[in-house]
């Protein structure tokens, strides 16, 4: 999450969306830019307002994805990062060593995608909390929701919301390699997903 309070405006960052993107865009062009004190950078936007009722009032936005291309993306984040932890590569260990809450019980899936999908949207709060949830809070939405899908067109809606110049093309962060994410599902874990993300689906109208 961000927070300008000179353009009063929040950032919830929905984890695999594009945030790093948006969290780095912020930090090098808005002078004032913050965090919420003790909420983590995937916090949702009920829990900011709770932390910090005044930024009920600020324009919030974030961004969302396609629920089986963003599971996909996650697992392969979680896939790489442990491969290089058990390469013992000393900053993705250092990294993880920091924070084993974070990362430790996503890593249990690190091998194997189904299980992922079938348990680990069951075990891991955040995995399986729809993108609604983070974003919405009770009598307050965001104000605007982009996707994935049209990101350059939407990154520079928020940058003109935020005062700054539109880009002719935005620099991604953070992204994860894999092939396409259809290949990676078979009926019961496609089934899985659309279960666990019923309230994105409808919500943003989105197939597989």
């Amino acid at each position: 999450m961000r927070v300008s309070d000179a353009r009063r405006a929040l950032f919830v960052h929905v984890p695999k969306t594009g945030g790093s993107t948006i969290d780095r865009m912020m930090d090098q062009e808005i002078g004032d830019v913050r965090r919420v004190e003790g909420k983590p950078r995937h916090a949702t936007l009920a829990g900011l307002l709770d932390a910090e009722p005044d930024l009920t009032d600020y324009w919030v936005f974030g961004f969302v994805r396609n629920p089986w291309a963003r599971m996909v993306s996650w697992w392969s984040m979680i896939n790489s990062v442990f491969a290089a932890y058990d390469r013992g590569d000393a900053r993705v260990v250092a990294k993880i060593q920091r924070n084993p809450k974070a990362w430790l019980p996503e890593g249990e899936f690190a091998k194997d995608f189904d299980a992922f999908v079938l348990e680990g949207t069951a075990k891991i709060k955040k995995v399986g909390r729809p993108q609604v949830r983070t974003l919405n809070a009770p009598g307050r939405p965001a104000d605007f929701v982009g996707r994935i899908e049209t990101f350059q067109q939407d990154v520079n809606h928020v940058r003109e919301r935020l005062g700054l110049e539109a880009l002719p093309e935005i620099p991604r962060t953070n992204r994860s390699s894999h092939g396409a994410y259809q290949d990676y599902y078979n009926e019961v874990t496609r089934r899985k997903v659309a279960e666990v993300y019923a309230e994105d689906i409808e919500a943003f109208g989105y197939e597989f």
